[in-house]
């Protein structure tokens, strides 16, 4: 068994590339340029959506209150109408990327920790580099990839924008597994 804090660096480092990593495919490539659309007339829904002071939160629309709800005349009508959807709206102001880059660096470490916890429990010391890389590798594909494929399944994201961030998590996983094989205690 290997501990967590003896994994201290492999957790931090790891977090180090995946958070440079993750910036150069965000800000340098291109290619997640196009995971958000543009609102036809966008002018005149925010002025309409103003009116409204809708707060901070996620929204399902048409909301409904369960099963039961959804099979009224009156609801399947509104979901016929259309447009159906969820909304995430967050405070007005310009966006705090200071904020944004803690909270997904401080992410990082967590799965870091996590994949500490899972390998230091299953992997001694002095394991192989490509024992520790597979496990590690692993467990980070499961955190930054798999729980992705849910937002296309129920949140109605477009499957090309989750198979970039499956993609974007297959990178952030050789790296996270690469740094722990190679930071493994011997």
């Amino acid at each position: 068994m290997v501990t967590i804090v003896s994994l201290w660096l492999p957790i931090l480092l790891s977090a180090v590339f995946v958070f440079v990593a993750s910036s150069i495919l965000h800000m340098v490539l291109t290619y997640h340029r196009s995971d958000y659309r543009r609102i036809p007339d966008e002018d005149h829904v925010l002025s309409e959506m103003r009116k409204t002071t809708i707060p901070p939160g996620w929204y399902a629309f048409p909301h409904h209150r369960g099963p039961k709800d959804m099979k009224t005349p009156e609801m399947i009508d509104k979901f016929n109408q259309g447009p159906v959807g969820f909304m995430s709206i967050i405070p007005s102001g310009k966006p705090s990327m200071g904020k944004y880059l803690g909270s997904w660096f401080g992410y990082c470490i967590l799965i870091g920790v996590l994949v500490a916890y899972i390998s230091g429990r299953t992997l001694a010391p002095g394991t192989h580099y490509l024992q520790v890389f597979r496990v590690a590798g692993a467990v980070a594909l499961i955190a930054y990839s798999i729980g992705r494929v849910q937002d296309s399944i129920w949140m109605g994201m477009p499957w090309s924008t989750t198979i970039k961030h499956v993609i974007d998590g297959f990178i952030y996983s050789l790296l996270v597994g690469g740094t722990f094989g190679w930071l493994w205690p011997r």
